[in-house]
């Protein structure tokens, strides 16, 4: 797996064989902040470095850092698969985004990705 993880943040992990050097970004925001360093426990460190340092501009900016995940998208089903959630959660007595956030946590709890 070539991403780190720090404070909710998703670091990607690279390397760059011309100029032997790992580098990555931080993913999932619309900020560009990169970080690198010729090995990888130095590239952790400056993936930490890198999202401490956004947050302290931030606040010295008195800006809303971008989370990396806000809860919520859109997913596309087959009609039929739709329905059957439905139903299911119907059956429940939930919404149908409660049941949704019910299966996938059961999913990730079985480790089936």
């Amino acid at each position: 797996m070539n991403t780190l993880v720090y404070k909710g943040y998703v670091g990607s992990v690279e390397f760059s064989p011309t100029d032997e050097v790992f580098w990555g970004k931080i993913e999932h925001i619309n900020d560009l902040i990169t970080f690198e360093s010729d090995n990888a426990h130095e590239l952790k460190k400056a993936f930490e470095e890198a999202v401490d340092d956004y947050l302290k501009y931030c606040s010295k900016k008195k800006l809303n850092p971008e989370k990396p995940f806000k809860g919520s998208f859109n997913i596309r089903l087959t009609p039929n698969i739709h329905k059957m959630a439905f139903v299911k959660a119907r059956e429940k007595g939930i919404s149908l985004n409660k049941y949704i956030e019910i299966v996938v946590e059961k999913s990730l709890d079985r480790k089936a990705i």
